[in-house]
């Protein structure tokens, strides 16, 4: 994704409450709202004005607080317990962690399976995430590799990221960054979210040459996109 303006926290009156909201000024061309677990976020125009964002937030006051109130109600994600057995899924097919002895190895991958040692000090869910980054950077530096090329560009530097919500970002240094939980998701939904990112090389913002560049690289983009959004629902909780 393009880069933007720091957040900015404010907050305003809804219906007698007070509400708290991260405004992220940026080159967009409309004011969105979006609600999740960290809260309402609003993104803006650079040069929006402070009230024409404000009232529209209030014109959809209701549904504000409403969405508010169902995530504060919403239990919280279990995070994932490890024991031997445990199937996730890695690039969308099931894989099965083994606890065994590795000898001075951490962990291992064999067909289907991921082997891991865990000791005192690491447990069983740290060697997961670590095994697990490990093999994203893998397949990432290959993905990037694969269609950097394809572009006209020069392999970007890579970045994994851990961001809750945000699955890439591309800064104005044509660094690339990667959630490394898509390394759960299917390699499809990998390479969409690849040249997604490769396409801000060529266009730093989301206007329609971004997107016919998006489609150069990845023409079923779309389709993607909504299973992007689909697996994310489904992916383990670490």
């Amino acid at each position: 994704m393009p880069p933007s303006a720091p957040d900015v926290p404010r907050s305003i009156v809804l219906d007698g409450q007070t509400v708290a909201y991260q405004l992220r000024r940026s080159a967009r061309r409309t004011i969105g709202l979006a609600i999740d677990h960290r809260g309402l976020r609003v993104g803006a125009p650079t040069r929006a004005r402070l009230g024409d964002i404000e009232s529209l937030i209030r014109q959809h006051g209701q549904w504000v607080l409403d969405k508010l109130a169902a995530w504060r109600e919403r239990p919280a994600p279990k995070s994932l317990e490890i024991t031997d057995g445990t199937v996730i899924p890695l690039l969308g097919a099931p894989l099965t962690i083994a606890l065994a002895p590795l000898g001075r190895a951490r962990w291992q991958f064999g067909p289907q399976t991921l082997y891991l040692q865990p000791t005192a000090s690491a447990s069983a869910a740290q060697l997961l995430e670590h095994a697990l980054r490990d093999k994203a950077r893998a397949v990432f530096t290959e993905r990037l590799a694969a269609h950097a090329p394809r572009l006209g560009v020069a392999f970007p530097p890579l970045r994994l990221s851990s961001a809750k919500t945000r699955w890439g970002s591309c800064s104005h240094r044509g660094g690339i960054s990667l959630n490394w939980r898509l390394i759960f998701m299917p390699l499809a939904v990998v390479d969409y979210v690849v040249c997604h990112e490769l396409a801000h090389l060529k266009e730093m913002n989301h206007s329609p040459r971004f997107w016919s560049v998006v489609e150069q690289l990845c023409p079923d983009w779309r389709n993607l996109r909504l299973e992007l959004r689909r697996q994310a629902r489904h992916i383990p909780h670490l």
